[in-house]
């Protein structure tokens, strides 16, 4: 028995925990060196784990790969962060699907997204972990359509990030992750944008943000309570604390904010994006805003008041959100409507939880069955097109 039953399941957020040598290994030869190090540090994994398993060339031990292989259902509970079945080898997350019983798993990178979307490497070096990243994840999910692997592409170079992009989809990646933060000295709804925005749509291959894509650090002057410095919430890879994650979803609500009202969506009603691992707690409310901002500002912004579509509209019907397996999607949908959440996993990170079906279906026991199939199939068949 699989941990997903019977029942058709798809995975909006899935990840890599990689190596060390993650991007160098595909990197250009003549930017090899100048690209940084996966580094661990920050995170709950520690240095030795990641020595230990560089000096098994970069693989579990035998031993350690029958005992995740014979958790069965329970893989899911145990099966975590760099020691995770199919943590770092594609044949090996292949085998760890087989035992979820997800029918599509979207693969994100963890930690060496931070040299694709950095803001201090310079250009070519920056663009040269955005090729090495596409190939990286490439070969992680090559071999397994279930797998989605998603591209790192940084706007702050419009030229430069179309020229990626079509690398992305040539290379059949499943989504384009972006940073959401101020592109180079732009919003993303700047006409500079458009080719990108217009080749994404043409594609219906969706762009996603997820935590990671801008600094979800605050000031750290906001901790200085005078009180010890709290810990993480659950000592995971994104080390987030309370006050970061309470608000989390301000860069989220930003960047999308730019894209509606700046008549991205309304441009392009092909486009399809999606918000992981973000919270979703913030939507019902962000929708409710944004449709108060165009009624508010019509009057002096033509553009608004020539908008087909409220933005609420826009985005049900070319966005998806994840929620946390500890927020109340039920009510969420409640508030809302039920096309707009999508199941995730976050295998293998530990802040996915141990049962992160059991959380969701606990939340949905008083909804409909068709409820019950938007979350868990139909929004994310519409957003990525499957």
């Amino acid at each position: 028995m699989t941990y997903a039953g019977d029942r058709a399941i798809y995975d909006a957020d899935g990840h890599i925990m990689e190596l060390p040598t993650h991007l160098r290994d595909f990197a250009d030869p003549d930017i090899r060196d100048q690209i940084p190090l996966t580094s661990y540090s920050a995170s709950s994994v520690t240095e030795e784990e990641v020595a230990v398993l560089v000096g098994q060339g970069g693989k579990h031990s035998d031993e350690h790969l029958n005992h995740l292989r014979s958790l069965g259902d329970g893989l899911i509970a145990q099966s975590k962060e760099i020691q995770a079945l199919g943590a770092f080898d594609g044949r090996h997350r292949s085998q760890a699907l087989d035992m979820l019983g997800f029918k599509k798993q979207i693969i994100f990178s963890t930690l060496s997204a931070r040299a694709p979307f950095s803001t201090k490497l310079s250009t070519r070096v920056k663009y040269g972990a955005v090729r090495a990243h596409t190939r990286a994840m490439t070969a992680f999910c090559g071999d397994d359509e279930r797998l989605m692997g998603m591209a790192c592409i940084s706007l702050d170079d419009p030229d430069l990030a179309v020229q990626e992009l079509e690398f992305a989809l040539q290379s059949g990646m499943g989504g384009i992750w972006v940073p959401h933060r101020i592109c180079g000295d732009k919003s993303p709804g700047h006409p500079d944008f458009d080719a990108f925005w217009a080749r994404l749509a043409e594609s219906g291959v969706p762009f996603l943000i997820h935590i990671g894509g801008s600094d979800y650090h605050i000031d750290p002057a906001w901790f200085n309570n005078g009180k010890p410095l709290p810990k993480d919430a659950f000592d995971g890879g994104e080390n987030v604390r309370a006050l970061d994650y309470s608000v989390l979803h301000h860069a989220a609500e930003r960047f999308i904010s730019a894209m509606v009202l700046s008549g991205v969506f309304e441009r392009h009603r092909k486009l399809r994006g999606a918000a992981v691992e973000l919270g979703a707690s913030w939507v019902p409310s962000f929708l409710k805003i944004l449709d108060n901002t165009v009624h508010a500002f019509s009057r002096v912004q033509p553009e608004l008041a020539s908008m087909s579509r409220k933005p609420s509209e826009q985005i049900t019907e070319q966005m998806g959100f994840t929620a946390f397996p500890f927020e109340d999607v039920g009510s969420l949908i409640a508030h809302s409507n039920a096309e707009l959440y999508m199941f995730a996993s976050d295998y293998p990170h530990i802040e996915g939880g141990k049962d992160p079906l059991g959380s969701f279906d606990a939340f949905l026991a008083n909804h409909s069955a068709c409820t019950l199939d938007n979350f868990y199939v139909n929004n994310f068949r519409r957003v990525f097109g499957v």
